[in-house]
């Protein structure tokens, strides 16, 4: 739980990534000004913050052991970013994905903050060599990419750009973990950073598996939903190897030459268009319309999925 000596969070960019970041930092007890260009997004984005707060509290799933109003009285809006970053010790930006407009922001807030404070960008695949460029406060600049919806889903991939300061990847890590995240450090930056490029190698096989007949598009996310996934919700790739032989290199002596098999007849890089994305798109309609109305009601159906799962991993033994 931060105290008031721990210093304020300021979050530029009120959508829905904001808002979580948000409702994240509230929960670990910080004061949270979320700062936007327009004063009716930030109290749109305000009266939703308060009415999935007041949700969650309602069905026990509150994080953090303040209530919700206590937790809503850390969060307040500002649209002058001067003002807001004053004694803020975590900026954490959440504008669109548009290199050029994060650039933007992130020339606005070198000459305004001092020394110590923390610049964070939840980008999902820009580089912090290209965000971070020319910066005055480079070393205080970092990558903490979350993964969609924050709130249910604890993940943070911490990317630092090479001039960042190791100090500025130890304090971003501390502080995820204190709101209750899963910060890993990536070493090194790369295109992708690792969660997209693992999710991206998946796509990619599995839209070459519907392209080629050799598997419906609703049958291959059952290969997911109702397979790997449900084991990758616990233990990872790695473990997962290392458990279905007597450990590592029991697996690699005893699979390598039919995986390395396999791997070979990987096909190319898809083009995600023409008609298996007609395909595709048929059959992900027909399970889920795409207007709005059904759209929203499946994301809804996700996240409180994802919340259960995330109560269970909470109350299961790590070993």
């Amino acid at each position: 739980m931060a105290s008031p000596r721990d210093g304020g969070v300021v979050i530029l960019g009120s959508g829905l990534i904001g808002q979580s970041w948000a409702m994240l930092f509230a929960s670990g007890g910080f004061k949270v000004k979320l700062c936007d260009i327009e004063q009716q997004q930030i109290t749109n984005a305000l009266e939703n913050i308060r009415k999935d707060m007041e949700l969650l509290e309602q069905s026990g799933a509150l994080k953090g052991s303040l209530g919700a109003q206590e937790q809503l009285s850390l969060i307040s809006g500002c649209s002058d970013m001067q003002k807001a970053v004053e004694g803020a010790i975590h900026i954490q930006e959440c504008v669109p994905e548009n290199l050029e407009l994060k650039k933007k922001i992130f020339a606005q807030l070198d000459p305004i903050i001092d020394d110590k404070v923390v610049i964070s960008s939840s980008s999902s695949c820009l580089l912090p060599s290209k965000l971070f460029a020319g910066l005055t406060h480079v070393k205080q600049c970092i990558v903490a990419h979350p993964v969609n919806p924050p709130y249910y889903v604890p993940l943070v991939e911490l990317v630092p750009h090479p001039e960042t300061d190791p100090s500025t990847v130890d304090r971003t890590h501390a502080l995820m973990k204190k709101i209750g995240q899963t910060p890993i450090r990536i070493q090194k930056e790369i295109d992708g950073f690792a969660l997209n490029r693992i999710q991206y190698a998946i796509i990619s096989e599995a839209w070459r598996l519907v392209d080629e007949g050799i598997v419906s598009p609703s049958d291959l996310d059952l290969v997911m939903s109702d397979g790997l996934g449900m084991r990758y919700a616990f233990v990872g790739p790695l473990e997962t190897m290392h458990l279905n032989a007597e450990g590592m290199l029991s697996y690699c002596d005893r699979y390598s030459e039919s995986m390395r098999h396999v791997l070979k007849t990987f096909g190319p890089i898809p083009e995600f268009s023409g008609a298996t994305v007609q395909k595709i798109n048929q059959a992900m309609c027909e399970k889920v319309p795409d207007d709005p109305e059904h759209l929203a009601a499946r994301r809804k159906w996700r996240d409180e999925c994802l919340l259960r799962l995330y109560k269970l991993k909470r109350e299961m033994p790590s070993e």
